[in-house]
């Protein structure tokens, strides 16, 4: 009987799995190192700076080649820069429908928001410059510190507070709902702030989001006279309306087409009705 052991051609299954993996792995990365974006692609220049980084502490743009496509918003252009080309790459966003108001940026010389800006619509749309808000302590990339602004938001006592409990439901006219309507639909991004010149160099002034907000309230047939005079005093502090120039770049800016401006300077005439005294 022979005692040769005779071939076998047998291999480790596992061996042979991690060879697979790694193979995926190194097709996965060619891919999206060399992406078919086309001919007729958008150069996306964004804003990248992390200070928990060392390397990356110093600003600076970094450019990408994201794929022109019908309807494709300035949002999608950089979620498809990040999952294509750059995990870190970090940007607040959330409904992408206008109404969260978490991705205002400065798109191409403006304040706008990420997923209302259209880039077939922007002037120059063969290359997005996107940045941070401006007048804004940048935290990583293009999200900013909003700490100061929901401060100033809060400041004007946004709610309703009544100094006596109302007998049953306070009801609102149709008329008196249609004059505060505009101003209801305020979604809390930021981009007038950041837009306003005032509030660029008086980082105490209420900014024309907080004003508006207090216009809401203030003009609300529901709201009693002690609190409608206490609100008063609050807007028309020297830090208040009175600081507003009158530059509309609040009311350019707005995502919700608010006539910022507007509201600011019929609560300046407001307070001077206030303060008239007749003998």
């Amino acid at each position: 009987m022979s005692t040769q052991t005779p071939d076998t051609d047998e291999t480790d299954p596992q061996a042979e799995r991690m060879a697979r993996k790694e193979e995926r792995a190194a097709e996965r990365e060619e891919a999206s190192s060399t992406p078919d974006v086309g001919e007729d692609a958008i150069t996306l220049k964004v804003f990248r700076y992390d200070p928990e980084v060392a390397e990356k502490q110093e600003p600076r743009f970094d450019t990408f080649h994201v794929p022109r496509e019908p309807g494709i918003t300035v949002l999608d252009a950089l979620i498809y820069a990040r999952d294509t080309y750059d995990s870190s790459l970090t940007f607040r966003h959330s409904c992408r429908q206008a109404v969260c108001g978490s991705d205002a940026l400065f798109i191409n010389g403006s304040q706008r928001l990420g997923c209302q800006t259209q880039v077939a619509d922007l002037s120059n749309s063969d290359t997005v410059r996107v940045e941070p808000l401006p007048h804004r302590e940048v935290v990583k990339d293009l999200v900013v510190d909003m700490d100061h602004f929901y401060d100033q938001m809060d400041a004007v006592e946004p709610y309703f507070s009544p100094t006596e409990e109302p007998d049953g439901e306070q009801l609102q006219s149709r008329e008196n709902r249609e004059k505060i309507k505009m101003s209801t639909r305020c979604i809390w991004c930021g981009a007038c702030m950041s837009s306003c010149n005032v509030a660029a160099g008086d980082n105490q002034y209420l900014g024309p989001a907080a004003i508006n907000k207090a216009y809401r309230f203030y003009f609300d047939e529901r709201e009693d006279d002690e609190r409608q005079e206490e609100r008063l005093k609050i807007i028309e502090q020297e830090h208040g309306v009175w600081r507003c120039q009158t530059q509309f770049s609040c009311t350019t800016v707005c995502p919700k087409d608010i006539p910022l401006t507007e509201h600011i300077q019929e609560l300046k005439r407001e307070a001077v009705k206030s303060n008239l005294k007749f003998w």
